[in-house]
């Protein structure tokens, strides 16, 4: 025992000899080490000094200083074998070690790095410096963040020209794009092509949280490549990616969000009711928008694990949204995968790429093959507050006898049904250099979609008790599946000052899509009849259940080719060729078209007469001019075509008769967008300032059009073909700046521009000829039911199409203003349709952003704003719920109390109708998002760095709208309609956190 004893203390006396030996050695050390003042300054390539730049001591959290107006810096108490980080915004930051020195001089070099950037072009990339034509990037560190639902919110006022909106809060919708305007009246393409990755995709393909990049080819001359898919733009969405020869790396994003509506109608509550409608006091008080709406929560996870080595690496994907809307019943589960493996081989001469992508998504539905019913919501507006929900017994409160009333409550509690979603998408890959500076390329991908839906209204729903349809139910599902396959060979050469590239390539692209779609009713109960059990239903039987099918495929066919040259990268040249093929043209004499594109640049800041100035650090002018298409959105247009259509008793049986259903037209071929595009890149003082400047002008010529035609000698009284003309003029402007960079601040902001002028410049062919110069689209509900929008030849899409009125009479009735320009009395008014004119014009004449990012140590704050100027909204709210007849009592909106044009109410003998006093300006300017957020590094030893975050999302909206939100349905034809069944927009509050391990 005592040898075990006198053992363990003389291990403890060493222990203990050892530590004070080494404290010593460490005292020793640090008195060696003798603190140093070092003192220098910061020149760039030229010997002139650097004010601002940021030098800090490696390794330390806070020890670091700027250069004042000399370039001249000053670091007190530093240890002789100190490294000293020196940066600049503009120059290669470096590592100067001291070694003992006390003065220094320190020179930085230019970083040519923001010209060498790589940005997508289609079929390949392109250092951003050598680009001659209207292209865009986003990068993650200007993403939008928070609860994002898609890509498009990522982008949202980022890129001068494309105006991405969000209309509806409802969780299962997405963003809506507009590039340059709109380009067709009949034609398939309206929106940008999407690529992920390069394989045709939609904006939420993709969880944002899985996108490394955003590019955007604007023009013609940089979307000509992709022919008639890229009439309207192309936005290349990059994937994260591994990168090889680093170590394994896991990053976890996730977040929390709720929401509430952005601004609630103003409707009248149960006293304010009765007061209006003493005889209606049904003696409840009701907030009916209230009974439908909860606070949602939402929560997403993105988990990320890439690694691998130089010769193999991989990434995967895994992300979990579930999110919930502000309406009951309305929600969105999704969760997808996505692998991609990258292998080299050959000494690297040969890479193959595997992908593959798998998405669930459900949601539930109270509509027919929808989501959240409209016309739910528009019933918890109109109901009358004095209403209670129930009964005494517990049933619900209903009053069927009264057309198109129904308990908003009891619509989503007696009706059931969802929608399932699925999508599969493999892509693979190949990439051979045989010899240097030959690059053969394959893409091969599939892509399969699925939708299941089904839907159920029980015995005790209002269609089954007030119209007899007892269980309507409905059922269908559809599949859609999507072959890619694109060959390519790019040959890249430089001899001295000269580069140039070749690119030759064949795309096929094929499309099939089929549905089928089940209703019946005529259920005894609830427990075996429905969506699940639907042939069980009598209407059925009796031949009163619909039921009905589709399928249609489609296919594209090109061959591409693409030049470029460079020489001393002062002068450049692209020029491309798509030549395409696209079945919905089959049987015309113009199947085939060609699509041809040329773009110039000169980098002016090359030339030798600039090169003693200090102030420009790039300067390119670029000019392009290219040709897209659009086909026809259906098939067989141009070919003669049979239908079905009424019953003749023939040879004593009923016969259904087959009619021509369309002319034969062989001449029908693509529409053709011209368009011109010039612009001026730039960059200054160090890169402290840099932008872009565009002008475009687009002409669309041979309007897709189904024209009336006279029977006979035509067999059909409408025929497809290509007419009128339409001309898209404007202006973009992108200005990004670092007003201020310290060691501790620095402040990053960009600013974007943009106008844009359209106009249908003519509706007639050479051939075929309107009768009128215009068509009415568009349309507004019961009662008022009239079509909204006109698009005349001569004047700008968007235009709204009705009465104006200019003021009100004593006894609360119109004033018009006549075709002539007279005032007429209300009851001298005809409203015929002559009467109507342009009254505003749903289309922004210009948009604009403003982006900021802040620093502050590891404190960062953004703040991203946008806004739309010029033009109108038809606020069809305000056109029921504020009529005042109301022979149905049923609700309205407190500005129904309102003197018109500031004079009187309006009579209660008015009936409701669509006119110039419903339209309003819909400028605004919204903080669309504010973000906070704080960054640890390294937080122990598997750590590296865990980032808090809180966000809002529509923050504050700046606007003289009197509706919900101003930023309202794009569609192309009829924008600027406020639907009244529209679900309505949400401000979102986000918590949420990344680390990286």
């Amino acid at each position: 025992m005592m040898s075990k004893l006198r053992s363990g203390l003389a291990g403890l006396i060493r222990h203990l000899m050892c530590l004070i030996t080494g404290l010593y050695l460490l005292a020793v050390q640090g008195y060696a080490q003798e603190k140093v003042n070092v003192s220098g300054k910061v020149l760039d390539e030229k010997g002139a000094a650097i004010i601002g730049a940021t030098i800090i001591v490696k390794g330390s959290k806070g020890n670091g200083a700027s250069t004042d107006e000399s370039g001249r810096f000053t670091l007190p108490g530093l240890v002789p074998d100190a490294v000293l980080v020196v940066s600049y915004l503009g120059y290669q930051t470096r590592e100067i070690p001291l070694k003992g020195r006390k003065s220094l001089s320190i020179s930085l070099v230019e970083d040519s790095r923001l010209l060498e950037d790589v940005v997508i072009i289609g079929y390949g990339t392109q250092k951003k410096g050598d680009v001659t034509s209207s292209v865009a990037s986003v990068r993650p560190e200007n993403f939008a963040q928070g609860a994002i639902k898609d890509v498009g919110q990522l982008i949202q006022g980022k890129v001068a020209g494309l105006a991405v909106s969000n209309p509806s809060g409802d969780p299962t919708s997405t963003t809506q794009f507009r590039l340059r305007g709109t380009n067709t009246i009949g034609g398939a393409n309206t929106a940008p092509l999407v690529l992920i990755d390069g394989v045709p995709g939609s904006i939420n393909t993709v969880a944002p949280e899985d996108v490394e990049s955003v590019d955007v080819l604007k023009d013609g001359s940089a979307a000509a490549i992709y022919g008639t898919r890229g009439t309207n733009g192309v936005i290349f969405v990059t994937t994260k990616k591994s990168k090889g020869g680093e170590t394994n790396q896991v990053d976890y994003n996730g977040y929390m969000s709720t929401s509430r509506i952005l601004k609630k109608p103003d409707l009248l509550n149960a006293t304010e009711f009765a007061a209006l409608y003493p005889n209606e006091d049904h003696g409840a008080s009701t907030e009916w928008l209230d009974e439908i709406m909860r606070t949602p929560f939402t929560q997403v996870h993105n988990l990320s694990l890439r690694g691998g080595a130089s010769s193999t690496n991989y990434i995967v994907n895994l992300n979990s949204n579930s999110s919930e809307g502000i309406m009951l019943k309305s929600a969105n589960e999704t969760f997808q995968g996505r692998t991609e493996v990258t292998h080299k081989m050959f000494d690297d001469k040969l890479q193959v790429k595997v992908g593959f992508l798998g998405k669930k998504n459900k949601f539930e539905s109270t509509a027919n093959s929808g989501s959240f019913s409209g016309y739910t919501y528009r019933q918890a507006l109109l109901r009358n507050p004095t209403d209670p929900v129930k009964n005494a017994d517990g049933s619900w409160y209903e009053n069927l006898s009264k057309f198109e009333y129904e308990n908003p409550v009891a619509r989503l509690e007696e009706s059931y049904g969802d929608v399932k979603n699925t999508e599969v998408r493999f892509n693979g890959g190949l990439t051979f250099n045989p010899v240097r500076d030959l690059t053969l390329s394959g893409v091969m991908s599939y892509v399969e979609q699925k939708r299941n839906h089904g839907y159920s209204e029980t015995l005790n729903h209002a269609s089954a008790r007030r119209d007899g349809f007892a269980g309507w139910s409905s059922v269908g599902a559809s599949a859609r599946s999507e072959s890619l396959v694109e060959l390519t060979a790019l040959y890249n050469k430089q001899i001295n000052r000269h580069k140039m590239s070749f690119l030759g390539g064949y795309s096929y692209n094929g499309v099939d899509f089929e549905d089928m779609y089940f209703s019946n009713f005529g259920f005894q109960d609830d427990q075996f009849g429905g969506w699940h059990n639907i042939g069980i239903g009598s209407a059925l039987k009796e031949g009163k259940a619909d039921a009905n099918s589709h399928k249609w495929t489609t296919n594209l066919i090109g061959f591409f080719g693409r030049a470029t040259y460079s020489f001393d990268d002062r002068y450049l040249l692209m020029a491309s060729l798509r030549y395409e093929g696209a079945s919905q043209l089959w049987g015309t004499d113009n199947e085939w078209g060609a699509f041809p594109a040329v773009s110039l640049g000169w980098r002016i800041t090359r030339e030798p007469f600039m090169k003693d100035q200090n102030v420009l650090d790039d300067l390119k002018l670029r000019i392009g001019y290219g040709v897209t298409g659009s086909q026809p959105v259906n098939g067989f247009l141009g070919v003669a075509m049979l239908k079905y259509d009424k019953f003749a008793y023939v040879n004593g049986k009923w016969v259904q008769t087959i009619v021509p259903a369309s002319n034969p037209n062989p001449d029908l071929k693509w529409e053709e967008k011209k368009e011109t595009n010039i612009g001026l890149d730039f960059s200054l003082l160090k890169n402290r300032l840099s932008g872009s400047i565009d002008a475009y002008n687009r002409n669309v010529d041979g309007l897709l059009y189904e024209y009336s035609v006279p029977v006979p000698p035509n067999l059909y009284n409408k025929t497809w073909a290509n007419g009128g003309t339409m001309q898209n003029r404007g202006i973009e402007v992108l200005l990004s700046g670092v007003p201020v960079t310290a060691k501790n601040f620095d402040w990053h902001t960009n600013v974007t521009f943009s106008t844009n002028s359209n106009k249908l410049k003519s509706l007639d062919g050479s051939v075929f000829k309107t009768q009128f110069d215009y068509f009415n689209t568009g349309w507004l509900a019961e009662p008022v039911k009239t079509e909204s929008h006109r698009v005349q030849a001569g004047e700008r899409i968007g235009n709204f199409w009705g009465f104006k009125v200019v003021d009100i009479d004593e006894n609360g009735k119109w004033i018009y203003e006549g075709a002539d320009g007279t005032r007429i009395a209300y009851n001298d008014f005809s409203r015929a349709p002559e009467e109507k004119q342009i009254i505003g014009n749903g289309l922004p004449k210009w948009y604009a952003g403003w982006n900021n990012n802040f620093r502050y140590k590891n404190f960062d704050l953004a703040i991203t704003m946008r806004g739309a100027f010029g033009f109108q909204i038809i606020n069809e709210a305000r056109m029921y719920y504020e009529n005042a007849k109301n022979s149905r009592m049923e609700n309205r909106l407190k500005s129904v109390n309102d003197p018109v044009f500031g004079k009187t109410t309006l009579s209660k003998d008015i009936d409701p109708e669509f006119n110039s006093y419903y339209v309003e300006d819909g400028d605004y300017w919204k903080v669309d998002n504010i973000l906070l957020g704080y960054t640890f590094n390294k937080l122990g030893k598997h750590i590296k760095s865990l980032r808090l975050y809180t966000s809002v999302l529509n923050a504050l909206v700046i606007t003289g709208y009197k509706g919900v939100d101003p930023e309202v349905n794009a569609e192309a034809l009829n924008p600027g309609y406020d639907n009244r069944d529209q679900y309505p927009s949400i401000r979102s509050f986000t918590f949420g956190a990344g680390i990286k391990f």
